[in-house]
């Protein structure tokens, strides 16, 4: 790698050029960069959604969930899948294995699904769709109005949504709440017998008319005129107008009225009746433009929404994004500052000291060139990762320039300093840097979620390393010589020499080295002893470790879930939330709120019903999350008659919990499976540090059956299905279709007059026989029965979920202890249950890196053991690892830092950097035993000389984390703070015990080998 350092110097000119052409490439690259919260992810899942209107959840289970279930099993790659079965819907969600082509594998699913089509209830159609971070909104806004909900949403659709969907990058803006328009037509039973017309007659009346049919063209002269046949209905007069007979109007048969569907959730923003705009943005969208377009968009959208409407910004992406990009880049820059400061320390030139700091922004620069051309965004992953290499990119240059200026200050010539001097690292400082680089390559073994967060973070590290190395080889051996000074010219050069080695001798740091290395090579024994009772002691420590597996610090929302009696309505439980609001709106901290009563998450998995709210709340930039959680759960389970109420804190744009405890359930009885889940959910109540428990086996909801009386029924040529339909169509109506009026598509819904108010009524409900109308009750039994609410299946198992917050920093014990809990239970024949949540997440996410960690420690073996053509001198290289732990657990128990995800991957950076110096050492090490020195000599020499380096990359590196370590701007620390404060630790104590304990361990080898 020299022969790079001899080419830029034969080549100066050509050499600054380039840097400064990067340096302008990346001026012009750098602000193309795409800013996210997160690097795009893409989920090997699929979710299918199949509405069933009417249908009970056992019915929906039997007839929908199971068949398409069954019928997707034979799709390559499918790992799990996950139904819920609930009234009127069935939501499946479909897992794959990680590296499953998900285009391919929906296109399977959908096709299964279409192979029993004709097994499935003639009025359900399932949707397939696929999920990944692009489906996380970019902004949410809330809109309200002092005039009606009908005339807002639709000015929101005309003018709001076509000024949001011309923005660029947007790839859809939707509503979210509004209820869509509808037809109501409600026959007269004696109009209609009179006139000899059914319902049937009204359903084809409205299909075959109010179309617009192309017909072809004719011919006029010398033109060619298009034909059309048909209009739409411009109002419902229209509808009045039109002939189910020749004889007989609409509106002769039926009463015909324009209203909103009836409502099955309810949105309010801060207290206030609101309708939503989601909007997403496409893949290659940048959110951070598309927000600002919004914002400066706002004032005019709600002058032309009129009638006092206000947009709120309810949730906006970009203000995570640029907050974690600002707070980062602060640290960053601290930390390069404090850096420089290092360098400054111990060089004591400034001359030298800027030399070796142009490496820190030319290698962060051509990262990010790198970053921009491989499609990657600026995101919290990949500038954390470029934060954290500030401190390690300028390792390859300081070693370089310090040796540069030894050799000058030894009186050589400029050209003859720099190139001995950049020979002699050369090789040691490239593999370290391949050595720090190779450590990411397990990342590859790591799944899953963690596994996609970090790829991006582990290739923008090992961009900017190897950055730094051409940049330590080329540009700095360029600038060294320009910039440095040999020493004095006219003396005499071994004297000089001679001269050098003194002032060296006589530094502090050589003074305070030698006689503790001197010590540890001659009593070898006591140091090796020494070394093996301080690892003793780092497994002990390594107990008292918490774990978890993220930190939630830096999050500004939260969440507020509020689930009524089953069965209560829409109206009550809507009650029930205001006073949940109240409490929010007075609760010091919150700037604002949006509460969502009734209906359901994400595709419906998640099922929501009547008696379900949820209040989204995002908290004052300098509110403490933690300290308002708390509050807010006190204050709340303080109400009575509100329910069960549950606080967590929110994702801030993420799509993962960091609290979330879940134990899933099983069992083929539902008995038993009641009871096993009610054991589990008292263990879990009754554990420490879990809260807000709750088990998603709702209580049992009635229902009225209506059972026809065979023989009364049939005598009057009465059906199951025929009774079915007429109950249906009074309760709540038949749709027939749509009609387009004024435009606007608009569902058709066919009433049999009014519906009954309650089951007295239901039973008096006139039924239409060939011997005149009979009441219900005259041919069917009317019973009010139980059934259940929901059936959740695991895989086709009947599963329940019993979930609760963690709310200790951790969970890793927590889950120790719930674990113990669970494992006292009798459960009932044929139940059993499996830790999911962050639990199951956690210990994957350990299994994967755990392996990752052994992987970078045989890739490290190999890459020293092909530098020092050596099997033996890596093993005594290999020492440092295990003492970097030493401190890195230390630090983490001081601090009271979890031992999580990220924490983890600072285990993997540490296991390439503490190896550096040692490999630096022992490079030169070995150099002065081909010279001829003797080992204790070679070993004495060669720590004297690398001394200074050594210090001065730990230093720089552990000052460069520190705003990290400390969090000094709190943004995006739930990844980068443990991570940091890891790799300090780890590298304080590894260089220590390098500086002393390789030296030994080398001259044991040694002397023996000689011997």
């Amino acid at each position: 790698m020299s022969l790079l350092a001899k080419i830029s110097l034969n080549n100066r000119g050509l050499t600054m050029l380039i840097a400064v052409l990067a340096i302008v490439f990346g001026g012009i690259a750098v602000p193309r960069l795409k800013q996210q919260l997160l690097p795009s992810l893409d989920y090997p899942a699929a979710f299918i959604v199949a509405p069933y209107p009417g249908a009970a959840p056992a019915i929906v289970d039997e007839q929908v969930t199971l068949p398409i279930v069954t019928a997707i099993q034979s799709v390559e790659g499918l790992e799990s899948t996950t139904s819920i079965s609930r009234e009127s819907a069935a939501a499946v969600q479909v897992a794959f294995v990680f590296g499953t082509d998900l285009d391919k594998a929906i296109s399977k699913v959908e096709s299964s699904i279409s192979r029993i089509k004709s097994q499935l209830p003639s009025d359900v159609s399932p949707s397939v769709y696929a999920g990944g971070t692009s489906d996380i909104p970019a902004v949410v806004l809330a809109a309200s109005s002092s005039g009606d909900e009908r005339l807002l949403s639709e000015r929101l659709t005309a003018t709001v949504l076509p000024e949001l969907q011309r923005i660029d990058g947007i790839r859809e803006a939707t509503i979210t709440g509004a209820r869509d328009r509808m037809i109501t037509i409600t026959p007269n039973p004696a109009t209609m017998a009179t006139a000899g017309v059914d319902a049937q007659a009204i359903a084809a009346a409205l299909r075959s008319n109010g179309v617009e049919t192309p017909a072809g063209a004719v011919a006029d002269g010398d033109r060619s005129l298009t034909v059309q046949v048909g209009t739409v209905f411009d109002d419902v007069d229209d509808l009045r107008e039109l002939p189910v007979t020749p004889a007989v109007r609409l509106g002769d048969l039926a009463e015909i009225s324009e209203s909103l569907a009836a409502a099955t959730s309810i949105t309010r923003t801060n207290g206030k009746t609101s309708l939503g705009i989601m909007v997403t943005a496409t893949p290659d969208g940048t959110i951070v433009e598309i927000s600002d377009q919004i914002q400066a968009a706002l004032p005019d959208l709600e002058r032309e929404l009129g009638d006092g409407a206000k947009l709120t910004v309810i949730f906006d992406q970009a203000l995570y994004i640029t907050e974690s990009i600002r707070s980062l880049t602060k640290e960053g820059l601290l930390g390069l500052v404090f850096a420089v400061i290092v360098i400054l320390v111990f060089l004591f030139s400034i001359r030298s000291t800027l030399v070796t700091a142009i490496s820190i922004p030319m290698s962060i620069l051509i990262a990010l060139i790198a970053l921009w051309a491989g499609g990657y965004s600026l995101n919290i992953l990949t500038l954390g990762a470029l934060t954290i290499a500030v401190g390690r990119v300028v390792d390859d240059s300081i070693v370089v320039l310090e040796n540069i200026k030894r050799h000058l200050d030894y009186g050589e010539d400029r050209i003859q300093a720099v190139t001995t001097a950049v020979r002699e690292v050369a090789g040691a400082v490239t593999a370290s840097t391949v050595t720090t680089v190779a450590v990411f390559a397990p990342i590859a073994l790591v799944g899953g979620l963690v596994g996609q967060l970090f790829s991006s973070f582990a290739v923008t590290i090992a961009v900017a390393l190897g950055a730094s190395l051409l940049v330590a080889l080329t540009i700095i051996p360029v600038l060294a010589y320009w910039t440095l000074r040999p020493a004095a010219s006219g003396a005499d050069p071994e004297e000089t020499h001679r001269r050098a080695e003194r002032r060296e001798h006589a530094s502090l740091l050589q003074r305070a080295y030698l006689p503790v290395l001197r010590f540890a090579i001659t009593w070898r024994l006591t140091t090796a002893l020494t070394g093996l009772v301080i690892f003793v002691a780092t497994v002990g420590l390594a107990l008292g470790l918490k774990t978890n597996f993220f930190d939630q610090t830096g999050q500004n929302t939260l969440s507020v879930t509020q689930t009524m009696p089953v069965g209560t309505s829409l109206a009550v439980t809507d009650t029930a939330t205001a006073r949940v609001e109240a409490v929010v709106a007075e609760t010091k901290g919150v700037e604002q709120y949006q509460a969502t009563v009734g209906g359901s998450s994400m595709m419906g998995l998640t099922a929501a019903g009547g008696n379900v709210s949820s209040v989204s709340i995002t908290l004052d930039k300098e509110a403490d999350a933690a300290a308002i959680e708390r509050t807010l759960r006190q204050r709340l389970n303080a109400l009575t008659g509100a329910g069960e109420i549950r606080v967590s804190a929110g994702s801030g744009g993420m799509e993962f919990s960091a609290s979330r405890l879940e134990v899933l359930v099983h069992a083929s009885d539902p008995t038993a499976l009641g009871a096993a889940s009610e054991q589990v959910r008292a263990a879990m109540a009754g554990t420490s540090g879990i809260v807000d428990v709750a088990s998603d086996l709702a209580t049992s909801a009635p229902r009225v059956e209506i059972r026809l009386k065979r023989q009364a029924a049939g005598a009057l040529g009465l059906t199951d299905a025929g009774v079915g339909q007429l109950v249906a169509a009074t309760l709540r109506g038949t749709t027939l279709g749509q009609v387009t009026l004024g435009g606007v598509p608009q569902a058709v819904v066919l009433r049999l007059g009014q519906g009954p108010g309650d089951p007295d009524q239901l039973r008096m409900l006139p039924v239409t026989t060939p011997a005149g109308q009979v009441p219900l009750e005259t041919i069917a039994d009317l019973v009010t029965v139980d059934g259940p609410v929901r059936i959740s299946r695991l895989d086709g198992d009947r599963t329940v979920t019993v979930s609760g917050t963690a709310t200790g920093e951790d969970v890793g014990q927590t889950t120790e202890d719930l674990t113990a809990a669970l494992e006292r239970l009798t459960l009932p024949e044929g139940a059993s249950y499996d830790l999911g949540g962050v639990s199951a997440d956690q210990k994957d996410a350990f299994a994967d890196l755990g392996l990752a960690l052994l992987a970078a420690i045989v890739i490290v073996y190999l890459v020293m053991a092909i530098t020092f053509r050596s099997m033996l001198q890596p093993l005594i290289l290999l020492v440092s690892i295990p003492f970097a732990a030493t401190g890195a657990i230390g630090l983490l128990l001081v601090t009271g830092t979890a031992l999580g995800v990220p924490a983890l991957i600072g285990a993997l950076m540490l296991v390439g950097i503490v190896v550096t110096n040692a490999i630096v050492l022992m490079d030169l090490i070995n150099k002065y035993r081909a010279s001829g020195l003797g080992v204790i000599d070679a070993v004495v020499e060669g720590g004297r000389h690398r001394l200074r380096p050594i210090l001065m990359t730990a230093v720089a590196t552990v000052c460069a984390l520190l705003p990290m370590a400390l969090g000094v701007e709190g943004s995006g620390g739930f990844l980068s703070q443990p991570l940091a404060i890891m790799v300090i630790g780890g590298l304080i104590s590894s260089t220590i015990l390098t500086l002393v304990l390789v030296p030994t361990l080398y001259t044991m080898v040694g002397l023996r080998a000689r011997s």
